[in-house]
């Protein structure tokens, strides 16, 4: 029997094309997000070969039954993100922070706590932080805050719920929907800006981080880490 993936944040961006990855590679796959039609649209797109379930990651209440609903899992991956926190930590707002970490921090610590009751002890918990987490970057200290959090619990947690394997990887400037907030314009410009300062000379993609979360998942003496998947734009950074 193939092992079971479940992907938080699965319809879209790095949940989906992690979804493809792994459903090509033999696994079993179930993805959830908040969005009907965006779920939808992700089976599709997936040839209906994934599972799909609706469920509010920020809702606890939700998480719970959607965990019960799942039933037994070997895998976790929560790809969940937000874009809240962002800009000159003398405007940033509180409130935009909190939201941060309300979208992506605690969804991401709520989603791994109701997993153990299901998740194999075999298996792994896959993080997904950001490059912004420890990179020296104006302008992004809320957003690093909250991704930085994520971060920081996976070596505590890989002790602590070992043998059961906790990983993170944190990428780059990846092509999704995330940049949405830009228009057109504005998103190639600032794409050809992250371009020129990048080693590997290209934006990520999707496939790129998804590769990286293939390897955690199936590399069973990976614990406690988290890959960073950024093109080495993190070195002119640090």
């Amino acid at each position: 029997m193939s092992q079971h993936v479940f992907i938080v944040g699965g319809s879209s961006g790095i949940g989906l094309a992690t979804a493809r990855r792994l459903l090509d590679q033999g696994y079993t796959v179930t993805i959830a997000g908040r969005d009907s039609a965006k779920l939808a649209k992700a089976k599709v797109a997936l040839r209906g070969t994934a599972n799909t379930l609706r469920f509010d990651a920020s809702d606890v209440s939700t998480i719970v039954s959607g965990f019960a609903e799942i039933g037994a899992l070997d895998h976790l991956v929560l790809a969940l993100g937000s874009s809240k926190g962002g800009g000159p930590f003398s405007a940033v707002s509180l409130d935009e922070v909190r939201m941060g970490f309300d979208e992506k921090v605690f969804p991401h610590f709520a989603c791994a706590q109701a997993a153990l009751s299901s998740i194999a002890k075999t298996g792994s918990i896959t993080f997904l932080s950001a490059v912004s987490a420890h990179w020296a970057m104006p302008g992004s200290a809320g957003l690093g805050a909250a991704n930085a959090a994520i971060a920081a619990i996976v070596p505590i947690l890989a002790m602590e719920l070992r043998p059961l394997r906790i990983n993170a990887v944190s990428p780059g400037v990846i092509d999704t929907p995330w940049w949405d907030f830009l228009s057109a314009n504005d998103r190639e410009s600032v794409f050809a800006g992250y371009v020129a300062k990048t080693p590997v000379g290209r934006i990520g993609q999707p496939d790129d981080v998804a590769r990286a979360i293939e390897f955690l998942i199936s590399n069973s003496f990976m614990s406690g880490q988290t890959i960073t998947c950024d093109g080495g734009i993190g070195l002119g950074s640090s």
